[in-house]
């Protein structure tokens, strides 16, 4: 049987098609929704601007948001410290 699924999605007031996994369309849907309101609140604000600027504007945040807690999620700085304490306490114990 094949789990793809298509659906259209409107993003800035565009449908996009798309064959997803159905396992996905939940998670796509959203993202597209939060999209959407992202668009929405700049249209608000700023009522001289074109749709591409808004949906530019969307992205960096939330390209900006995702490089944040990539980061946080980062331990490999934690894993060096703690190698590099390793070979210290190997190289104090290979002393006595």
């Amino acid at each position: 049987m094949d789990d793809k699924l298509s659906i259209r999605v409107n993003v800035a007031d565009r449908y996009y098609p798309l064959r997803i996994d159905r396992d996905d369309e939940e998670k796509i849907r959203k993202a597209a929704r939060l999209i959407n309101e992202k668009v929405l609140q700049y249209k608000q604000r700023y009522h001289d601007k074109d749709v591409q600027d808004f949906l530019a504007m969307a992205s960096l945040q939330y390209v900006i948001k995702m490089l944040e807690l990539e980061n946080k999620h980062d331990h490999s700085p934690i894993i060096d410290a703690v190698k590099d304490l390793n070979d210290k306490l190997d190289a104090i114990l290979a002393e006595e």
